[in-house]
């Protein structure tokens, strides 16, 4: 769910999450027994969900990429509930050509699916701008405020107080690390000690980071791309690329220049394996053992099960990050314009839930953005047995809670996108100057937001 379509930190490939998923059953011990049918949703009036022939109501589900919702069963859960609602999914693969749809529709009012999804990096562009045309979502039958993360609440709530966007999943960032190119380097490798090596300071991972250059295992770098550190340190920030009010503050607020000089400096003292994530040179790298380390969101996990194969197995681990941050995740809206806006809004309700969210996550590895499933035995208790059993529910719910609640901006993704994929990697890649990089990211920016 979260980068179900991501090549950066901004435009996301289709992710696979069946290796993860698999993992997670294999490993989380009581999730098998959380995967049953969740609780009964809310029913409709008295007369049932039909419309007005006394045909049964169909819902239509309109996502982008691999959502998960329909892979886990939780489409078939909800019809054996609710006979007399139908729910059909149309997906197309990439948010880039969806979310464009999706706004145009929403202008007109037509050709909208019941239920709407939209990927965190668009949220506040449609809590915004299209939030008079979309259901109010925290006042539906069965919606809990306080059963999810406050930070991910108040993405999809707007500045009049109505939460038009439920939360799916969340992307908590932790450090996936290769045990034995650590061990080899002189470095720790038990998950508990490796954390402690740069616990609360990016700067220490910088540290980490030299510390292994210094016995570095032929072949490898520390972390595998600077654009990779420079999402994850904007990503754990309390203020990323706006303000509060929605203005863009990149150029003016010090705290995304000092995570691109931080960044820079793992590219200029040849720190990375100097490669763009989400390219078939990276994929590469996961397989050959390029990189010791990289800042992986727990959506990530299947990825690199995926890419690294079965010689990685038992060798990666996992280890909290630097600092909590927050990279992906999704929500729900409900247009006005549908038919069916009552049921529709129900069925939000029920998919955003915490038992079904448990039930994602133990199927799918999409992580609840419901802090209330987060005690649950499929998500408390999940272990990768990929990852040397790590504790993933534990890590991940960790770090998922520490999320500061930074306000997410119209254009986060674009943003995002150009600091990354047209900023930082010629730094990494080209030894570009950092401070000219930064200067034509800026302009980039400006002339892409028409500044």
């Amino acid at each position: 769910m979260s980068r179900r379509t991501h090549r950066s930190s901004a435009s996301p490939a289709r992710r696979p999450v069946a290796a993860l998923a698999l993992a997670l059953l294999l490993g989380a011990g009581p999730a098998a027994g959380c995967a049953t049918d969740p609780p009964e949703p809310p029913r409709a009036g008295t007369g049932g969900a039909v419309d007005p022939a006394g045909r049964p109501v169909t819902l239509t589900v309109g996502v982008f990429g691999s959502f998960g919702f329909q892979e886990a069963g939780l489409y078939e859960a909800y019809m054996r509930l609710r006979p007399d609602v139908a729910v059909r999914q149309t997906s197309i693969e990439r948010n880039e050509n969806y979310y464009p749809q999706l706004i145009t529709r929403l202008v007109t009012g037509s050709g909208l699916a019941d239920v709407q999804a939209v990927e965190v990096g668009n949220i506040a562009e449609v809590v915004g701008t299209q939030g008079p045309r979309l259901v109010d979502l925290g006042a539906a039958p069965g919606v809990d405020r306080s059963a999810f993360l406050p930070w991910k609440w108040a993405q999809g709530t707007g500045r009049d107080g109505r939460t038009v966007a439920l939360g799916t999943d969340v992307g908590p960032q932790a450090v996936c690390y290769r045990k034995d190119l650590f061990a080899r380097a002189g470095l720790p490798t038990d998950r508990e000690a490796v954390g402690r090596l740069w616990a609360g300071d990016w700067r220490r991972f910088l540290a980490a980071g030299r510390r292994y250059a210094a016995r570095a295992p032929e072949g490898t770098a520390f972390t595998d791309s600077a654009s990779g550190v420079l999402s994850a340190v904007v990503s754990s920030g309390p203020r990323r690329f706006y303000d509060e009010r929605g203005a863009l503050v990149i150029g003016s607020d010090p705290a995304v220049r000092q995570a691109w000089d931080l960044a820079a400096d793992f590219a200029r003292e040849g720190l990375t394996a100097r490669l763009q994530q989400f390219t078939p040179g990276w994929d590469q790298g996961f397989a050959r053992g390029s990189f010791a380390t990289v800042v992986c969101p727990a959506w990530m996990l299947g990825y690199i099960q995926d890419k690294a194969g079965p010689a990685g197995r038992g060798r990666w681990d996992v280890a909290a990050a630097p600092r909590p941050g927050n990279r992906g995740g999704s929500f729900l809206v409900v247009p006005k314009a549908g038919r069916h806006r009552a049921e529709a809004a129900r069925l939000a309700a029920w998919l955003t839930a915490p038992a079904q969210q448990a039930r994602l996550f133990a199927r799918r590895g999409s992580f609840p953005s419901a802090s209330a499933a987060h005690a649950l035995p499929a998500v408390a208790g999940a272990r990768h047995p990929y990852f040397g059993d790590t504790p993933v529910g534990a890590i991940f719910g960790a770090a998922a809670r520490g999320v500061p609640s930074a306000p997410i901006g119209p254009k986060e993704g674009l943003v995002a996108q150009l600091l990354t994929d047209g900023g930082m990697l010629l730094v990494d890649q080209t030894g570009r100057d950092p401070d000219e990089a930064w200067a034509d990211a800026l302009r980039s920016i400006d002339n892409a937001l028409d500044r």
